[in-house]
Parts: structure tokens; sequence; C-alpha cells
């Protein structure tokens, strides 16, 4: 009886964090940027949370007194390429310490001593 048959599905797997609709150019600009340098960068499209995540931080670098500068990160690619898919996020040296939650200053300074020493 075809009715009770099970049907395969075909399943197409991709390693690319977009299903394929992005080129090697723009995955390599991600890996680079991931990677470079000592940072802090804020992942996010730009709403009120991210901004608010970003002012935070701005704050926490003043009380601890730590002149690192801030990137706000809004291209999905390279969002994505973090693994981050819940936004706002907070990454520092190339590490995200935080997703999906808008981090209080005291919070972000706890964050950055346990993490920069």
């Amino acid at each position: 009886m075809a009715l009770f048959e099970k049907r395969k599905k075909e399943v197409k797997t991709t390693s690319c964090c977009c299903k394929g609709n992005c080129d090697a150019q723009s995955m390599a600009k991600a890996e680079t940027a991931k990677t470079e340098g000592a940072s802090i960068k804020i992942l996010g499209t730009g709403c009120a949370k991210c901004n608010a995540l970003e002012t935070a931080t701005k704050a926490a670098l003043e009380r601890l007194g730590m002149d690192t500068t801030i990137d706000h990160v809004t291209d999905f690619s390279l969002i994505a390429a973090y693994g981050v898919m819940t936004t706002p996020a907070l990454v520092v040296d190339g590490k995200v310490v935080s997703y999906g939650k808008v981090l209080k200053t005291d919070e972000v300074i706890n964050i950055l001593r346990k993490v920069r020493g």
C-alpha cells in the first residue's frame, strides 16, 4: 500500500551557516574578523538592546580604565561566524562571553575581569 510507505526525504547538508547563500570571500572575511587581535565586539543588528549592551560595555571599560575600542558588528554573516543566533552578544578577544541578553555594567566588569585578568 502506497499510503503507508515511508518516503525518504532528501536532506542537503552544507558546511555554511547560511545554507549556501554566501560565497567563499565573505566566509573568509568572517573568519579573519573573528580571529583578529585583542578587541571587544558587540554582535547585533543595531536594535535598542544591542545599543544598550554597547553603552554598558563602554561604561565598564571606563570604570576599569581600559582603553579598548568596541566594534559593533551588524553583518549577519559575521555574527553567524561566531555561532551566535541570539543577539545581542558580547565578544572579548575573539570569544563569545555572553549572548541573548543585555548585561548591566557591573556584569560586564565581572566578565572583563575574569577574561582579561
